[in-house]
């Protein structure tokens, strides 16, 4: 186990927030081929003169999309509230960036509704893509799905199309709804079309976030983030045709929960470096929740594990990483953290605790949660901030040295916005050259350049 660090988190000029944390941060960027910067970092944070996004100098952003501007497809407007985001190489160049919305009932602008790519008419979420050129300009912006609820996050597979999670357990009949809503969706960039709108039933109906893809076995790995006791459950799911390509996991599969023995809740973990072995995983009784929600089904004399705010979710190297990006005994959790990242090794069966975020800090993380998280091409680990006051792109670096990577601008230009927006979606291009990230309200995509090697 490594000694407590305490890190610098923004070089502003104007401020210094700082974050105590312990773990072995260089566990994180398993499969990160690049080498992190020289210095910690690039520098202090240069306040955007048009009010949008402070960078570092030498880095430049390009605006590439916001709410409520026509879709070049003329299918309708942008929808609103942009959160997860994944990037993926096309033909001659080009690059297909797949934009979840995270619209619920209430959603400001809907994904507009287009035949045969619409799941439940009465459902505002969905996604978007971007089609862009070798010089980022965007060439083409269309619908990729629609008709879906609370797009949240979601993630890449071996064979390049996004899958989109509906945070949400709505059933028909519920908030206007026609069709049951907590589904994963499979999306291709590319061409929406060859996937359609169709639920991927087999890997469960509860409050998705996030999944990652083991490029070896192609069992999906998926988080739960559930907003009330008993808190989410970290699943896997073995499909009947691993690694088959676009529309195989069509073909079903069997899901599974994950159990720690003697662990019900993982907030009671406080230790980076706890490790633990033998890890169970049981199978769910009723993975479509016809009855009762899958978090509160009977698993069995040992039950099962709990965490609560389980979000962001990645495969790096042979393990799987997933997120707890806070815990509060307020809410019920056992403990209380801001932050936790986990590690699973499914060839070994053990899981360990790679950081602990806060709370015994002289300032606190802003937010108190790491939420959307990314391995950047240069060595690199990119947090999204969800939290209050002005909203940052972190990166942590392979020595655990946090730094500002990006600050949104006080109502990133909207005056009826909100103070401060969120960031989502956080990814990279595919020749690494390029970091796309999400204001979530208003509704705004940026691709951010410079030299970040």
């Amino acid at each position: 186990m490594s000694a407590t660090r305490r890190q610098i988190l923004s070089r502003t000029g104007a401020s210094v927030a700082g974050i105590a944390f312990t773990g072995a941060l260089s566990e994180l960027f398993a499969g990160s081929a690049g080498a992190a910067p020289r210095a910690v970092g690039y520098g202090p944070l240069v306040p955007d003169p048009d009010g949008l996004l402070d960078l570092p100098a030498g880095f430049r952003y390009k605006v590439l999309s916001r709410q409520g501007d026509p879709l070049r497809s003329g299918e309708g407007l942008v929808p609103s509230n942009h959160d997860g985001m994944g990037a993926f190489a096309g033909r001659r160049g080009r690059v297909h960036l797949v934009r979840n919305h995270e619209n619920r009932v209430t959603g400001k602008i809907a994904v507009p509704t287009v035949p045969g790519l619409t799941y439940d008419p009465a459902g505002k979420g969905g996604c978007t893509v971007l089609e862009l050129d070798g010089r980022g300009d965007v060439l083409g912006e269309r619908v990729a799905i629609a008709g879906t609820a609370v797009n949240c996050a979601g993630g890449p597979t071996p064979w390049n199309t996004w899958l989109t999670c509906e945070e949400t357990e709505d059933r028909a009949g519920t908030n206007g709804y026609t069709k049951d809503h907590g589904f994963i969706f499979e999306v291709d960039g590319a061409d929406p079309h060859r996937t359609g709108a169709v639920p991927l039933t087999a890997m469960g109906r509860f409050q998705h976030e996030a999944v990652a893809v083991d490029p070896t076995s192609g069992i999906v790995y998926e988080t739960e983030d559930a907003f009330e006791r008993p808190f989410g459950l970290f699943y896997r799911f073995l499909p009947h045709r691993p690694l088959g390509g676009t529309g195989s996991l069509r073909a079903g599969g069997a899901l599974e929960a994950m159990r720690v023995p003697g662990v019900p809740d993982l907030s009671v973990v406080q230790e980076a470096g706890a490790r633990f072995e033998g890890i169970e995983w049981v199978p769910v009784p009723d993975p479509l929740a016809t009855e009762t929600p899958v978090r509160h089904q009977d698993f069995g004399p040992k039950g099962i594990t709990h965490a609560q705010k389980l979000e962001g979710c990645y495969w790096g190297g042979r393990a799987v990483y997933f997120v707890s990006s806070f815990a509060r005994a307020k809410d019920g959790s056992a403990a209380t953290h801001f932050g936790q990242v986990w590690k699973y090794e499914p060839h070994r069966r053990r899981l360990t605790l790679v950081v602990v975020f806060g709370p015994s800090t002289d300032v606190r993380l802003p937010g108190e949660s790491p939420d959307n998280i990314c391995l950047a091409p240069t060595g690199g680990l990119m947090v999204c901030e969800d939290g209050d006051g002005a909203q940052h792109v972190f990166g942590v670096s392979r020595d655990g040295e946090v730094y500002a990577v990006a600050r949104g601008a006080q109502n990133i230009g909207t005056p009826d916005a909100p103070e401060w927006g969120e960031f989502a979606g956080v990814t990279f291009s595919p020749d690494g050259s390029t970091m796309y990230v999400n204001c979530y309200t208003p509704g705004t995509t940026f691709a951010v350049t410079g030299p970040w090697c």
